[in-house]
């Protein structure tokens, strides 16, 4: 693959795996407004894992409490803030992979690859994050999550496998009507994600062995490190800015976009 190419894919998916704009819907996108040709399974491996470490390292004193939680949890033991974080973590991520197992073995996820579906999805949910953003309280810490807000954000992030609603978006939107602050409703989204990340780029990876599609290592290097630095840029910077702006600057990139695609794909 060329090498602009893949540094195109790869910072395209890092910025916006975690910005609230759908880096799905900009991947299916790029292919279907432009000339280039699909990326493939093994790079989409690639920049999920570069992504996948980007908010870890980010969010790593979270993580680092989860996983040393994760022997009391098996035990059946949730007396620790560590444990309490991986079952929430794991409930929340219930309804999307069991939603997206549907939804793949049903082949409805192909069915909705396209302009014309994400362009509706990038102007309905931008709108649904304005007014979640607007009309939502700002009373709640991401250390105050409950079972009850785990199970319903869970619920909130299956609906994300809809190309261009985006995960970070809608988990954001839930925990914003739940009325958590933004910076911490986007901590939740962000742990959220981390599961998810997971699961996805595990389902990829089985496929991409089963069908022998490795491609080049050097290039799937590349597209790793750059998603990595790029996804992790984009964590950085928007947690600082949502200490003093509102999401309404992704909002308005959303109807912008969504409107434009509606345009562009009108049957």
């Amino acid at each position: 693959m060329p090498l602009f190419q893949l540094i195109l894919l790869a910072v395209i998916q890092g910025i916006t795996e975690f910005l609230p704009v759908s880096s799905s819907g900009h991947l299916i996108l790029l292919p279907e407004l432009t000339s280039l040709a699909d990326q493939g399974q093994a790079l989409d491996v690639s920049v999920h894992l570069g992504t996948l470490g980007a908010v870890i390292l980010y969010f790593w004193r979270d993580v680092r409490e989860a996983a040393g939680g994760v022997p009391r949890l098996v035990r059946g033991q949730l007396d620790t803030p560590g444990a309490r974080l991986a079952f929430l973590l794991i409930v929340a991520t219930i309804p999307a992979v069991v939603v997206g197992y549907l939804l793949k073995s049903s082949g409805v996820i192909d069915m909705l690859r396209s302009a014309f579906v994400i362009g509706w999805t990038m102007l309905i949910f931008g709108v649904v994050l304005w007014w979640a953003d607007q009309r939502g309280a700002e009373v709640k810490q991401a250390e105050d999550w409950t079972l009850r807000e785990a199970w319903l954000l869970g619920l909130w992030q299956a609906v994300a496998l809809i190309p261009g609603t985006s995960r970070s978006g809608i988990t954001i939107t839930g925990a914003r009507f739940l009325g958590y602050a933004r910076a911490d409703a986007a901590k939740v989204a962000m742990l959220m994600s981390i599961p998810v990340i997971l699961a996805s780029a595990t389902l990829l990876g089985v496929d991409v062995i089963r069908d022998g599609d490795l491609g080049k290592l050097t290039d799937l290097a590349i597209a790793t490190a750059l998603a990595f630095l790029s996804a992790l840029l984009a964590l950085v910077l928007m947690m600082r800015l949502l200490r003093s702006v509102s999401f309404t600057p992704y909002v308005i990139y959303r109807v912008v976009l969504g409107v434009g695609l509606i345009w562009w794909a009108w049957p």
